[in-house]
């Protein structure tokens, strides 16, 4: 999560989310911050970035071995993709209680109706997380 977080203060025009793929070993695959304003691609989530650069570079859509972390709580979009990316883990920070998909408002990783269900935990770092959107937000 701290990587995370070191990926989420590095985009200081947009929205501070940071998110990193791990494989199974906790090598690295992949890490990138929202890139919505710099892009200007409604779609340039940290997650969904992050997921693209890992299925990139394993040559593989299937990331059922790996770990997502992100430093808030996947919006409906991000929690569909990766589900979708079969990823194994998924860890955020904090919650997002206007959007989040992974037991806020919605729980899209959990919905048993989908064939695939990541193992979830959720609050880590939270109080670090939350902090560093609230202080974008009060700038």
């Amino acid at each position: 999560m701290r990587r995370a977080l070191s990926v989420a203060s590095s985009f200081p025009e947009d929205v501070p989310v940071g998110a990193v793929v791990f494989d199974s070993s906790g090598t690295e695959l992949a890490a990138a911050g929202n890139e919505r304003e710099a892009t200007g691609d409604p779609t340039a989530h940290a997650e969904i970035l992050a997921l693209r650069r890992a299925a990139s570079r394993t040559g593989s859509w299937r990331l059922e071995d790996c770990t997502l972390v992100v430093t808030l709580e996947p919006c409906t979009m991000c929690a569909g993709a990766l589900v979708l990316a079969r990823i194994g883990t998924l860890v955020f920070g904090a919650w997002e209680p206007k959007t989040g998909a992974a037991g806020s408002l919605w729980d899209v990783v959990r919905d048993r109706r989908l064939n695939h269900r990541p193992e979830v935990y959720s609050g880590v770092l939270e109080a670090e997380c939350a902090d560093l959107m609230r202080g974008f937000f009060r700038r």
